[in-house]
């Protein structure tokens, strides 16, 4: 219906508008059904943008060269966006479940009380998930114009280098990878909700730690000063490298979402003990006290949140507590100090 109703204005638009309807209607078969009815609606959007709308029209044959980069990109982030909203769909449809069992538990301790919490959880649920949904799919539809809108230019009159148009494909591999990431994050938090997170233990260093989690921060490098007190000599610890490093990296990006643009971030690492104890500081606000307990709390969002799902702190706290490890909330010397610990010997004691 819709290449039908773009069919009839086709002198009258551009590919670029054509593209944005097309995709438009894959997210929305992405959303109501599932995961084959997007792959489907992806082939077919490609098939229909190709036949219809790239000349020579009505033909499977493309006469310009830049088309094709039009049509891969295009058909890549049909496939990608549809796989994507499916899989939110079907995270949606297990979180509305879980919430429901929420709502059955708190009705049977008060029943008024219950339905003021459960409201005010859906809200915000629904609010981030809108949130960390919208912002990824936006760059990735700018980035997509652009690029189609590049190609429909001759070839003497384009504006982007080969540069240009790499930075434009990163933006859209990046926020893909933000968007599984996301759906990633929904998984984990259960696991570690019902202790089914499998820990993979290794002798790693605290040095190693840190300069995955620094390395991995390069969007934080942009906008702050990251440095690092690594105390000589530390012990090995016997950690799921992995989970471990995925902690750190959660407590820098929290860190960085919460102080000014070119302020520092320090993470340091010493031994306290039979323990080696990682702190993350910032020179944001702080957390005021009585709210440094609630923040590990899955969900939570304080009045000066900055959005998000409330998901990253609750991870982090999983992770540490999985290893034997237990991670608290002091007042640092400008803004917040987040610290944990974890056992130096692999039983957790």
């Amino acid at each position: 219906m819709v290449t039908i109703a773009l069919l009839a204005i086709r002198d009258h638009i551009n590919s670029t508008t054509v593209a944005m309807g097309e995709l438009l209607v894959v997210v929305l078969v992405a959303t109501i059904f599932e995961s084959p009815a997007a792959l489907l609606a992806s082939l077919l959007a490609a098939f229909s943008f190709n036949f219809f709308f790239l000349p020579p029209y009505n033909t499977l044959s493309i006469s310009e060269p830049e088309n094709w980069v039009a049509l891969l990109v295009f058909l890549a982030v049909a496939v990608t966006v549809g796989q994507l909203s499916a899989r939110s769909h079907r995270r949606a449809l297990e979180a509305e479940g879980l919430y429901s069992d929420l709502q059955e538990a708190f009705e049977r301790v008060s029943e008024a009380e219950a339905i003021k919490r459960s409201e005010k959880l859906k809200s915000a649920l629904l609010d981030a998930v809108t949130h960390d949904l919208r912002t990824p799919l936006t760059s990735i539809k700018a980035s997509v114009t652009m690029l189609i809108d590049e190609n429909q230019l001759d070839p003497r009159e384009a504006t982007l280098e080969p540069q240009g148009r790499g930075e434009l494909l990163e933006v859209i591999n990046e926020e893909t990878d933000r968007l599984n990431t996301f759906v990633e994050s929904m998984v984990e938090l259960a696991r570690l909700q019902s202790g089914d997170l499998l820990i993979r233990r290794a002798s790693v260093t605290a040095d190693e730690i840190v300069l995955t989690a620094a390395r991995r921060a390069k969007l934080l490098r942009k906008t702050h000063h990251l440095t690092s007190e690594i105390e000589p000599s530390l012990p090995p610890i016997s950690v799921d490298p992995r989970a471990i490093v995925e902690a750190v990296q959660n407590l820098l990006d929290n860190a960085a979402k919460y102080s000014p643009p070119g302020s520092s971030i320090l993470i340091s690492a010493s031994k306290s003990r039979d323990r080696v104890r990682f702190v993350v500081e910032d020179e944001g606000p702080g957390i005021p006290e009585p709210e440094r307990e609630a923040v590990f709390e899955r969900f939570y969002r304080s009045d000066s949140s900055t959005g998000g799902l409330g998901m990253g702190l609750a991870i982090v706290r999983g992770i540490i507590e999985a290893h034997g490890g237990q991670i608290w909330i002091e007042a640092g010397k400008k803004g917040a100090r987040f610290v944990f610990d974890l056992p130096i010997n692999a039983n957790g004691r």
